[in-house]
């Protein structure tokens, strides 16, 4: 059996021995080194097969002894092979990667003006893809560079915007490499991150209307190529989607929204149980950082002060992947909390007739009524919600299970 695995600095958050277990019948490993192990592993390691991740796509190079065409263009590597007759081959598979991120988006970049953001490794493998797909001209910008972000307005008639910078990976989740509003022309934005599954840049191309898309597709197309290579077999075209469908379930978050009293919390509690993902309640989030319950904070200082406590608390939460979220019945009354929800998550309205909705223990419910609190709200979660299931009854089982197959299954 084929032995494989990951090489790199930093590897604790890294998804690839999840999609390589989907791909092929042979083990895969993070090989974690420092830069003075490198040579010894990469010449001497027990490995049939590896890819190498940042630091290190170039640094692996002069230890190749054959290089793929892509990777001498490129002058980077990504997936090493360790011949039978112990030749290490190197290639690039990102570009493929890429390639493929593109081709499947329905986002077309031929003859377009093109801003590639950032000049690392990555940016070299995206441009050479671009290159590949007529695209053209094709804009590097860096920090420092002839064509930075201190003069980006002379860029305003960019048509494609690809993100090949770390800004808004997590955990630093939110901020964005440019403002899209200063392209007019913009018919398209790529952003190579897919944790969160919604950077700040493809938030605010979302809200423009921009078609856009994250780098997950591309992270599993460039697997199944190096997969391909490892195993000297032909992987089926449509494996890809599929992985990636599933990959993307596993990692969004499912937020549960709706009125106080809706069953969010044991409904949350049902999903933790079928899927194995961790839970968070917001509300006992709130009661773990203030020390006091959410009630008690609305009636002694306000409901405008708890608000600001429960996006600071969603903002913690949501930033994280695979986790069920039960959010407070006012979460959607901020509009900064859809953002933050809407990042890395699937987000569910829990849907309950009024007349089984208590307001036991819920100051806003008692003082203002359930009615008039709904008549407030409705549009705002309607607004919010990617789905919505109805709990009319007291099953909170069955409305898990219905969650589950209108989002796409169970976890991996």
């Amino acid at each position: 059996m084929a032995s494989c695995g990951l090489l790199g600095a930093k590897l604790i958050h890294s998804y690839s021995p999840k999609i390589h277990s989907m791909l092929g019948d042979y083990s895969y490993e993070l090989f974690e080194k420092s830069a003075d192990e490198v040579e010894d592993f990469i010449l001497h390691g027990s490995y049939t097969g590896i890819n190498v991740t940042i630091p290190y796509k170039k640094t692996v190079v002069p230890f190749m002894t054959k290089l793929s065409e892509t990777a001498k263009r490129t002058g980077s590597v990504n997936t090493v092979v360790r011949m039978p007759s112990g030749i290490l081959y190197g290639d690039n598979t990102d570009v493929y990667g890429f390639t493929e991120m593109v081709r499947t988006s329905g986002i077309g970049v031929k003859g377009k003006k093109t801003l590639v953001l950032g000049s690392g490794g990555a940016s070299v493998s995206v441009k050479e893809a671009l290159k590949d797909l007529g695209a053209d001209p094709i804009v590097t910008v860096s920090r420092t560079g002839e064509d930075n972000y201190g003069n980006l307005d002379r860029h305003r008639d960019a048509e494609i915007i690809v993100n090949a910078t770390p800004v808004g990976m997590f955990p630093e989740n939110g901020p964005s490499p440019v403002d899209l509003r200063l392209f007019h022309e913009c018919k398209g934005v790529f952003d190579l991150i897919y944790n969160p599954a919604r950077t700040g840049l493809l938030l605010q191309a979302e809200e423009l209307g921009i078609p856009c898309r994250n780098g997950l597709y591309m992270l599993v197309a460039q697997a199944v190529r190096s997969s391909e290579l490892f195993t000297d077999r032909k992987i089926d075209p449509g494996v890809t989607g599929k992985i990636v469908k599933e990959l993307d379930f596993c990692m969004k978050n499912i937020v549960l929204i709706g009125m106080p009293g809706c069953g969010k919390s044991l409904i949350a509690k049902k999903l933790s149980e079928l899927t194995g993902r961790g839970i968070a309640d917001t509300d006992n989030e709130v009661k773990k950082l203030t020390g006091r319950s959410p009630a008690d904070i609305i009636e002694e200082d306000g409901e405008e002060a708890f608000r600001r406590i429960e996006t600071k608390v969603l903002g913690n939460v949501c930033s994280r992947s695979g986790l069920v979220i039960a959010a407070g019945g006012g979460a959607v009354t901020r509009n900064e909390n859809y953002r933050l929800m809407h990042q890395n998550s699937n987000i569910v309205l829990i849907e309950r007739p009024l007349d089984m909705l208590s307001s036991r223990g819920r100051p806003l419910s008692r003082s203002k009524g359930v009615k008039a609190l709904y008549e407030e709200r409705w549009r705002l979660y309607e607004q919010f919600a990617d789905i919505k299931v109805n709990n009319d009854g007291n099953i909170s089982g069955q409305v898990a299970g219905d969650i589950l197959r209108i989002l796409g299954g169970t976890d991996i």
